[in-house]
């Protein structure tokens, strides 16, 4: 008996070191690879880095003539855009993940049945997005909503241009819808976990269903929905096939949202077979390089809103 027991104890203690082993490796690779890619573009770029300077992030120009490279409008376009898109698709994303959580409970069938749908979106190709809003979106845009918008809010600068269709606020449309399910299906796992004392509790002290989910439920979550924008957010800085087809592909800094632009992913895609020479090769790099940076400076910075979220909670409990 004793013996066994010895033994189980030994087997249990090398899974242990198994186990500890396999994780370590893989954290120690993610952290290995993430690494090697920055230095990896870094070097590509080198010459493009010595050439321009910071003047390669702060210039307007991109010119394969003069070999004159700057990213400014694309990085303009590539925040503008995300940034619509986290305007539009959040209040839609959670008021879905809401409905499915906290209203839809008692049809159980139909639920999981439209979140099946939702989250389905998620799969659809980008480039299906892109043939779907220029064929469609664009029109639409370019007939009905933005001669409106240009209409009363033209005198916002936010919409005074011609309307075309293929613009930022087009690009920032199509983003919210991509990122819908992905902020969607997150936000509606972490509802689910939401501890049903929470509620409870409220409807104890006679709160209306929406007062539990203000007062209790997104409170309780609201670091696990920060984290599913986030996710969506990282979406649409990277999304690169839908926004080509939409955005209008010019490399000048854009004057409104209906003025045709670019972001860093489809610079990349419109420049790739460009490349004649050294200088324009490393150039595009480092657009990958700038693009890299500000994907992992918005996820620092999540980190640590989240950290600060989650550590006043625990300081008010």
């Amino acid at each position: 008996m004793t013996a066994s027991l010895k033994g189980s104890r030994r087997s249990g203690s090398n899974g242990d070191l198994i186990l500890k082993t396999v994780v370590g490796a893989a954290a120690i690779g993610i952290v290995a690879l993430l690494i090697g890619l920055g230095i990896e573009l870094t070097s590509g770029s080198w010459l493009s880095i010595k050439t321009f300077g910071l003047g390669f992030i702060t210039g307007s120009t991109w010119n394969s003539v003069t070999d004159t490279y700057n990213v400014f409008p694309a990085v303009i376009g590539t925040l503008t855009a995300s940034a619509l898109a986290l305007l539009l698709g959040l209040p839609i994303g959670l008021g879905v993940a809401i409905f499915l959580s906290e209203r839809a409970k008692g049809m159980r069938a139909g639920a999981s049945a439209l979140g099946s749908l939702v989250e389905l979106l998620a799969a659809v190709p980008s480039v299906i997005y892109g043939f779907w809003g220029l064929a469609v979106l664009a029109p639409f845009m370019r007939d009905y909503i933005e001669p409106t918008l240009k209409t009363y809010l033209g005198f916002t600068q936010l919409f005074n241009a011609t309307p075309i269709g293929t613009d930022l606020l087009t690009a920032g449309v199509i983003l919210a819808i991509m990122i819908i399910p992905t902020i969607s299906a997150v936000s509606r796992d972490i509802l689910n976990a939401v501890p049903d004392s929470q509620r409870e509790a409220m409807y104890s002290l006679g709160a209306t269903d929406w007062e539990v989910v203000r007062k209790a439920v997104l409170p309780y979550a609201r670091s696990g929905i920060f984290g599913a924008t986030i996710l969506g957010l990282g979406r649409a800085v990277g999304e690169t096939m839908a926004v080509t087809f939409v955005i209008g592909n010019n490399i000048n800094l854009p004057k409104s949202l209906l003025s045709p632009g670019a972001t860093l992913t489809t610079l990349i895609v419109n420049q790739f077979g460009n490349t004649f020479d050294p200088l324009s090769e490393a150039a595009l790099v480092e657009v990958g390089l700038v693009l890299f940076l500000l994907a992992l400076v918005i996820n620092i910075l999540a980190r640590v809103l989240v950290w600060r979220m989650t550590r006043s909670t625990r300081f008010r409990v």
